[in-house]
């Protein structure tokens, strides 16, 4: 017989005294971060914001072909739900990426975010992303006068800071808000984390989000390193965004786990779409939320009339055992796209191959 707590195992073997200790470590360690948390459940934080990756993580999934009638009841969607950003994809370099494999929010040009938006006269502001080495910033960021993008989200490996830094003080020259999204933190060392966020925290940057790229971070472990991230950007006076990856259908509950520890942006997508399993579900994350400024049902309508159809046509993200099993071993899901694409089923075999991978 044993105790599973958390991470922690106890076995009966252990003495009765030796498990009062643990157990009372662990009932300590919940004091502590429930002292910690921002409001409680039935309240509501009003600096909290949510942005909507739909078009922008979902574009992973169908290499950003969707059309100007779906973006475009998205965006009228998120303005009548309350939803703070819409993100509409990537800035990327066409000299990578050429036009003629993925669809033109791939890329971003202001006139086709315009023939959406118009002049944008709402509440909601439009994000776009650049990919460190794979952007012209140079070249394709317009200043912000010029421009109908309000925010540019640069995503960066640890290793890359210097140069998401480079394009980070270029935007915010032009009169853009910034945030860096240091991807796939679960494979960087505590050391790193912390030269990367004083490095990052020196900037200009108005934000830093703690991204999940593979699915693999569990609840207790989102909070301990919500706290550290807040450690360096409230010092620092920045915000702290979230972005979570559903891998083992915990992107939800990671996501409210940090906003309550004080996360003040986060990240969503309808119907969790999203590379792989998707994300946080935007639609849980508006019913969950008690400020009367959301409003799920615009949410609701747009899945029924958009995102079933969407599915039904072939399209597939979401859940998956083969997503689970990447996330579970902190692992890049493209190996499970892959196995699913191919529509394997042969869960076990798969599993023994990642494991004999390590």
């Amino acid at each position: 017989m044993k105790i599973l707590l958390s991470n922690a195992i106890i076995f009966s073997a252990y003495s009765k005294e030796s498990i009062l200790n643990a157990l009372c470590h662990l009932f300590e360690r919940g004091i502590e971060l429930k002292m910690n948390r921002r409001g409680n459940i039935v309240s509501y934080r009003p600096d909290v914001k949510v942005l909507d990756a739909t078009i922008r993580d979902g574009g992973l999934v169908n290499n950003f072909y969707f059309d100007d009638e779906f973006v475009r009841a998205l965006y009228l969607a998120n303005v009548k739900a309350g939803v703070d950003y819409m993100e509409f994809g990537y800035k990327a370099s066409k000299d990578i990426f050429s036009p003629d494999k993925f669809g033109k929010w791939k890329f971003c040009d202001d006139e086709d975010i315009r023939a959406i938006v118009g002049d944008n006269n709402t509440d909601l502001k439009i994000s776009v992303m650049a990919d460190v080495g794979r952007t012209d910033f140079r070249r394709d960021i317009k200043p912000r006068s010029e421009s109908v993008i309000d925010m540019v989200r640069v995503a960066t490996y640890i290793n890359t800071i210097p140069a998401a830094l480079e394009i980070v003080e270029y935007c915010h020259e032009l009169g853009y808000e910034t945030t860096v999204n240091i991807m796939a933190i679960s494979n960087a060392s505590i050391f790193d984390i912390d030269g990367a966020l004083d490095m990052i925290c020196q900037s200009s940057v108005d934000g830093i989000y703690l991204v999940d790229s593979y699915g693999s971070l569990y609840p207790e472990q989102i909070a301990r390193l919500t706290e550290k991230y807040l450690a360096y950007t409230e010092k620092a006076g920045k915000f702290l965004g979230i972005h979570a990856h559903n891998n083992q259908q915990l992107a939800f509950a990671n996501t409210i786990e940090s906003m309550s520890l004080g996360a003040s942006y986060l990240d969503a997508t309808v119907s969790c779409m999203g590379r792989g399993a998707g994300n946080c579900a935007m639609e849980l994350l508006l019913g969950f939320f008690k400020n009367p400024k959301f409003n799920i049902s615009p949410i609701l309508s747009f899945i029924e009339k958009y995102m079933l159809p969407l599915k039904a046509s072939g399209i597939v993200w979401g859940y998956d055992v083969p997503y689970l099993l990447t996330g579970r071993l902190n692992r890049h899901p493209s190996s499970a796209i892959e196995f699913i694409r191919d529509k394997k089923t042969n869960y076990a075999d798969f599993y023994q191959e990642l494991l004999d991978r390590d």
